[in-house]
This record gives C-alpha cells, structure tokens and sequence, in this order.
C-alpha cells in the first residue's frame, strides 16, 4: 500500500511512468506547435518587455524607434540563423552549454553553462513578474502592493505543474497561447490598417525626429541613442537559443522539428516586436503609472469600442499574463537540463542528473523555483532590473555559442563542405551580441549590471571547485580499479559450477557495475568474514538518469551493461568454487528499486546479509558528504525494517 505521502503526491503530481515503456520518449515528445508553445513562448513574450524598454530608452525622440524596430527585427533573424546551424551540428541537444564544450574547451563551455544557468532563473523570475505586471495594468491601483506575493504563488503553481512532466505542463497552456497570437495580430493588423494614411509618415516623421536629435546632441550623439535603445532592448532577443537548448525533447526527426520551430518562433517574434514598436507611435503612446506599454496601446486603442473595448483589453491582458507564465516555462524545462549535464561532467554534484518517477530531473526544477523565487524577492519584482540581469547572463552565452560556430566553421573549410556563407552569419553573430554584451554591461553596471557578473561569477567558482574535487576522487579511485585488471588475469580455480547451498549463508552484494568498488566491496566480504558465505548473489540497479534518458535505444544499452557486468561477477566467483546468480534491475531511483530487491531476497535466500560499499574520505566533511551520496546508509535503514540484515563496508580512499 502507498504511503500517505505518496498518495498525497500522486494527486499533485501524477503516477509514476515506467523508463522502460519503449513509447514513453514518444508520450514525452512535443511535435513543433507545442515546442513553439514549451520553447518558444520565451521568445515571443519577451515583446511584452523588449519592445518597451527600447522605446523609452529613446527620451522623447520616439520616431527614431523605426530604425530600432527595424535593426530589431534583423537581429532577430540573424541570431535564429545561426542557432539553426547549431541545431543542424547538434541534432541531440545544442545548447550554450554543449556548443561551447564541445566547439571551444570544457572551461568555456562551464562558463557558458552557468551564465545560461542564471539565464534560466531569470528567465522564470521576469516572465512572472512581467506577467503578474500586465495582469495588475487592469487590476485596481490598491492591490499593486499585492504584486510580489501574487509573483511568487505563480511560480510555486509552476512548480508543482513541472514536477507533473513536460507534455502535462503545456497542455492547458495551448489555448491562452492562440489567444495571445490571435489578440496581438488583431491589434497589429488594426494599428495599421485604421491609421493606414499615417504609416507612410511615419518615415518622414523618423527622418525629421533624427535631424531634431542630430542638432541638440549631434550625429554622433543620435547614432549613441539609437544604439543605447537598440541594447537595452536586448531583452527582446532573450529565448531565441530555447528551442536548440530543448533539441532533444522534440518529437523525431528532431532537426527538421527544431528548425520547423525556429521559424515558427522568429516570425511570430518578429512581426510581433515591429508590429507593436510602429503602434506605439500610431498611436502616440506615452507611459502610465501603473501600467505597461502595451496596456497603453490596448486602451488607447480601445476606447472608443464601449464595452467591448473594455473586455477586449482585459481580455489581451490576461493573454498577456499567462503566456508570459507560460514563457517561465523555458527556464523549467531548460534549466534543470542544464544542470543535469553540467552533473554528468562533474561541474555540479552528481545527484542533480537523477530523475523522478515521473521522468523529470525534479532535483533541477526545485532548485530553479526556488532560486527564481529568491531572486524576485531580492529584486522586489522589478521588471526593469530583472531585463538587465537577464539580458547580460543571455548574451555571454550567444556571444560563446557563436564563437563556438566561428572556429567550428573554420576547422572544417577544407573539408568540401559549403562554409562560407555558414561563417558570414556565425561572423556577424559574434560581431552583434559581443557589441550588445558590452555595451549593456557598461550601460547598466551601476544599475545591477554588476550584481548579475558577481552571481555568474561566483557559481564559476563553485563549479570549478565541485570539478577539482571529483578529479581528485578519480585518482584515488583509480588506484581500486587496479583491482580489475587483477580479476581479468587471475587464473581459473576451476570449471566446476558449485550449486546452490541452500543451508548455507548467503551473501547479496549491491555493485554498481564491474569496477575497483563493487570488487573491493566483495573482497572485504571474503577478508572479514572468511568463509562463512558459500553462495554469493550480486545486484545492480541500472540507474537511468538524465545522462542516458535519450531514447528507447539508450535505455537498452544499459540494461545489457548492466547485465555484461553481472556476468564477469558470477563469472569470477564461480571459478573460486562458490555458487554465484546476479539479479539486474533498471530504474530511475536506487530506493525504489529496493523494494524489489527485498521481495526476492526475503523469499529465495532466509539465510541472506545484505552488503553494500562506502567510500570513505580521509578528511570527511560537509562539502564531501553533500557531494557525494549516502546511498549505502538509506539503503540500510530501508532493509532493516523488512527485517533483513545490511552491513556497510568501508572503502577508503
């Protein structure tokens, strides 16, 4: 029977999923309409932000935001250029921090995973709070101190959603992302075609604003304007690299997904972000307490249409609100992604690359929660500071990725394939996101700029930390698994299989694949306790993590490695005259699968003791105990209470 809290749990978050159900990577995949929806709500919403910020950057010379908007949109299509190629390179999974693993150097790539690591709690931090934003523009003035609160019940409602798994996090988001789509082109279509006589004008009123900035602060200070508007607008291009991060929960032929879903992101953002920037001059939009921008528009545009008017403005509000919810979601469904790999590489502590029981890496989206949550509350929900911190953390990793594509490009140009034009646009994107990094840094370092570098900063030296300390556990693990090669050239005792004592002990040594620890795990076995136990029973349990959670094909590689290495065990000990059987098992969670393990052993062996190894550390301490798991000890407490005997066994190292 389930216990209360589990039961409790599969309310909330759902039953769990088998990884060995050969359609379940099918069930978890999105087709290109929900990835634009999953991965690509980040970028579209970021016209509720982007578009904003570069217009009042401008200081009242708002018709100077054409060659904003213009230079905006071209930017727009020069970046998602460019992380088409990267999906096309990577077709498992591109993102920041695999392209600069992989194309520059492992340090490059850590650098890169940690900025998009931040990236992606800003990524849930302003998303909600630009949402909740433009839910309070129609809310009553007295409930604006309500903001922050409000912020932070979204982002716990997000959580528990994500915890659920990605197809039962989008879901019920598809429609309030068609109403969103459908308001907005509404509103661009309508701006343009009720001031159909004014849109022509509108260059003539930009070439006049300019000549009026050139003679108050000169050419150079109209281009410096222009340019400054241009970079803080920079949030507009933030979620562009989303859907090549999230390659790999895309439905097969993934590529042909990604880019399918690139296209569709860059043109909806686009048209969306050019659309919106000319209606703000229509219609002569200037700021309100209180509100956003677009509210502005809506209502400016709405006034004269009743009742209608009102509910039409609420109504694209609201759609507003949620999808910039909704747009959270790239920072859940990509963070923990990340942090699962920089895991598997060592950077971060192993545990974080373990999945739940509904196949998601629950580790990561509770640490991206609650970092999002601590970041709102230090940044008492501030949009205009959120877009800073996120714009800088974005960029440092569009300006790595595409320096990745430059060298990759130019390795590989006498290799007969078409490079030239692929190392124009990965050129140009350096060349662009370099200028935009360093400028918004030198322009908001005072403002925040400088909080977002020291945060990034600090967790490059965490990971470098972490890193060190697992390279060091590595040499010392290396000297037990001298211990291998030993068991390989050890002659043959003999040919004879011993059969099964029933009356006699039985030793069940968990392993976790044929190395120096589960060897030095059962030679301590035979030291300390001679020959008391005649029949020996080795377990494993294939642990599917993030790392090989890749497809049907993964899963099966590792279910026969686990099985090959259960084999050379059985092998060994059959040749030293004892009697040897292994059970394999495959699961998401050692714990879990102990239950299984209990059922057997409690049945077929009365006479069994369970062992299990733990590293020892000559200097134990806090920092190595929250590296390293206590997997032995929680495995111990589990058997004892069904009654069965566990004795850890200390390795040193």
């Amino acid at each position: 029977m389930p216990s209360f809290f589990k039961k409790i749990k599969n309310v909330f978050i759902g039953q769990a999923k088998s990884p060995l159900d050969r359609d379940v990577f099918h069930k978890l995949s999105l087709v290109a309409f929900l990835a634009w929806i999953g991965l690509g709500a980040d970028g579209l919403t970021s016209s509720c932000y982007g578009p904003e910020a570069a217009f009042l950057a401008l200081q009242g010379h708002t018709y100077l935001s054409i060659f904003v908007a213009l230079a905006t949109v071209g930017t727009v299509f020069l970046i998602s250029a460019s992380y088409s190629q990267i999906i096309e390179l990577f077709p498992s999974g591109g993102g920041g921090y695999l392209v600069a693993s992989k194309l520059l150097n492992p340090t490059a790539g850590m650098i890169s995973g940690c900025a998009l690591l931040i990236d992606y709690v800003l990524t849930i931090a302003l998303s909600v709070a630009s949402g909740v934003d433009a839910l309070f523009s129609f809310l009553p003035p007295e409930l604006q101190t309500f903001k922050l609160q409000a912020q932070a019940f979204i982002i716990v409602i997000l959580i528990i959603l994500n915890m659920r798994g990605v197809k039962e996090s989008i879901g019920p988001l598809i429609p309030i992302f068609l109403t969103f789509l459908a308001a907005h082109a509404f509103v661009i279509l309508y701006a343009f075609i009720s001031h159909a006589g004014q849109v022509p004008s509108i260059i003539t009123d930009a070439r006049m604003d300019a000549q009026v900035a050139s003679s108050q602060i000169g050419f150079v200070g109209m281009l410096l304007l222009i340019l400054r508007s241009y970079t803080l607008g920079a949030g507009t291009y933030t979620g562009i690299e989303a859907v090549s991060n999230g390659l790999n929960i895309l439905r097969e032929p993934r590529v042909e997904t990604g880019k399918r879903t690139m296209r569709y992101m860059t043109w909806s953002l686009a048209i969306t972000v050019f659309g919106l920037m000319v209606g703000y001059l229509l219609f002569h939009v200037t700021p309100q307490a209180g509100k956003t921008l677009n509210a502005v528009l809506f209502e400016s545009m709405a006034k004269d249409w009743g009742q209608f008017g009102s509910c039409f403005v609420v109504t694209i509000l609201l759609s507003e609100a949620l999808l910039l919810f909704v747009a959270a979601q790239t920072g859940f469904l990509g963070g923990p992604r990340v942090i699962a790999n920089m895991a598997l590489d060592r950077w971060f502590p192993n545990k974080f690359a373990n999945l739940s029981d509904r196949l998601v890496t629950q580790n990561g989206i509770l640490i991206m929660g609650v970092a999002a949550l601590i970041t709102l509350f230090l940044a008492h929900g501030q949009v205009s500071l959120l877009v800073i911190f996120y714009s800088i953390n974005v960029f440092i990793t569009f300006v790595l990725s595409q320096m990745g594509m430059v060298r990759h490009w130019w390795s590989v140009r006498n290799d007969g394939l078409p490079w030239k034009r692929k190392m124009v646009v990965s050129w140009a994107g350096l060349v662009l996101t370099t200028v935009i990094l360093l400028s918004v840094v030198i322009l908001k370092f005072n403002e925040g700029g400088w909080v977002t570098l020291f945060v990034t900063g600090s967790l490059i030296v965490l990971a470098i930390f972490i890193k060190r300390h697992y390279l060091e556990v590595a040499k010392m693990l290396h000297r037990l698994n001298t211990l291998v090669h030993a068991v390989a050239v050890s002659p043959s005792v003999t040919d004879k299989i011993t059969p099964f004592d029933p009356n006699s002990r039985t030793a069940v040594i968990l392993v976790g694949g044929f190395n120096g620890l589960g060897l030095h795990t059962l030679f301590n076995v035979t030291r300390f306790f001679g020959k008391e136990f005649k029949n020996f029973v080795f377990v494993q349990v294939g642990i599917i993590d993030a790392g090989n959670f890749k497809g049907a094909a993964e899963v099966v590689n590792l279910e026969a490695q686990v099985k090959k290495d259960l084999v050379r065990y059985v092998e060994f000990m059959q040749r030293q005259g004892s009697y040897a059987e292994s059970m394999a098992y495959m699961g998401v969670d050692i714990l879990e699968e102990a239950d299984k393990v209990i059922g057997v052993v409690s049945k077929r062996f009365p006479h069994a003791v369970i062992f299990g190894g733990q590293l020892v550390f000559p200097n134990e301490t806090l920092w190595t105990r929250w590296l390293h798991n206590d997997t032995a000890f929680s495995l111990q407490r589990k058997f004892y209470q069904s009654g069965i005997p566990f004795v850890v066994l200390p390795i040193r190292v």
